[in-house]
């Protein structure tokens, strides 16, 4: 049996220069844990985020990048009765995808959904798991609503539009250039707004306001998005690309009965993923496994130039995911 593995580490805090290719030993499964024997692994913000030495891994999780692979499963722990060594899946993990092979909760691997190849289902885990807890289950978007979701072209974006449209919202979406605002109406966005030429607080207000935002930018946003709320809008935080500090009137959220709120993914207990696991598997893997709605593809790299891959995403002309191809 295998007893080293190929993996990418972060030597010191910094740029994409510090991913360097290394050795280690192949992980053991514990309690409720698979291993998987990694295809292809996502590529998202919070791995360059923990790069840089901005989010630290939680307590016991792998200190490797990657928060979502797939692969066949290689090995099982005990107490897991749902899966099979060969099940090929995909998974959120709590670290450790930038490797040959990576252990995670049997009860956050769900199956490729079908007619999907492994390149497609390495994107889905953290923007499905990202998208449906904040949207659905913490914004609790509904028919018929206003949703605004900046970053659109994103991983995040593209994944948001398409949900909110195929459940019935009026989807509007901020994008950076002509481009990313075509592919946010063909994916289902009433209105893309190119941020660089059109205020999005003047075209909501227009509608009559967002009832729902979904929000990665924070900074000079977050007063914007409060102005661009209807009255009872709700405003979801889940990343601060332009920082989290910032001079906000608390008397219009209070005068316009506003919520504002925000998670992060990552920090979240095993059961509290696991819930959010059951319910894309009942609710959104039927329309994933039905070609309804699907992953955005950016760009593949080799998993030793993952430094490649994050300078691609940090360079913001990437739409839609980014992998990187281990097995």
């Amino acid at each position: 049996m295998t007893q080293t593995m190929r993996v990418v580490e972060i030597t010191e805090p910094g740029g994409p220069d510090v991913l360097k290719p290394a050795e280690r030993p192949v992980p053991q499964p514990g309690p409720g844990q698979v291993v998987i024997r990694v295809a292809y692994a996502g590529v998202n913000r919070p791995d360059a985020l923990q790069r840089a030495g901005a989010y630290a891994p939680p307590p016991g999780a792998s200190d490797l990048p990657g928060l979502e692979a797939s692969g066949e499963v290689f090995a099982i722990g005990e107490g897991v009765t749902d899966l099979s060594v060969g099940d090929a899946v995909c998974a959120l993990l709590p670290g450790g995808g930038y490797a040959e092979y990576v252990a995670t909760p049997a009860a956050h691997c769900l199956p490729v959904p079908d007619g999907m190849g492994l390149k497609e289902a390495a994107c889905l885990p953290e923007t499905y798991f990202t998208v449906w807890t904040n949207v659905f289950m913490r914004g609790a978007l509904q028919a018929g609503e206003r949703f605004l979701v900046h970053g659109g072209s994103s991983g995040i974006g593209t994944t948001a539009i398409q949900l909110a449209h195929y459940f019935g919202a009026r989807v509007f979406a901020t994008a950076g250039s002509a481009e990313k605002c075509k592919v946010c109406a063909d994916l289902g966005a009433e209105v893309a707004i190119n941020y660089r030429e059109t205020d999005f607080v003047e075209v909501l207000r227009d509608q009559g306001g967002a009832d729902l935002i979904l929000d990665m930018v924070g900074g000079d946003y977050l007063p914007r998005n409060v102005k661009a709320l209807a009255d009872e809008g709700r405003l979801v935080q889940i990343a601060f690309l332009q920082g989290p500090k910032v001079e906000l009137n608390f008397a219009q959220v209070m005068m316009r009965r506003l919520t504002i709120t925000g998670s992060t993914l990552r920090p979240q207990s095993d059961l509290a993923k696991a819930r959010i696991a059951e319910e894309l598997r009942a609710r959104v893997w039927p329309l994933l496994s039905a070609g309804r709605i699907a992953p955005v593809m950016d760009s593949e790299f080799p998993l030793d130039k993952a430094n490649e891959a994050h300078a691609r995403m940090e360079s913001s002309g990437h739409i839609g995911k980014i992998v990187l191809k281990v097995g």
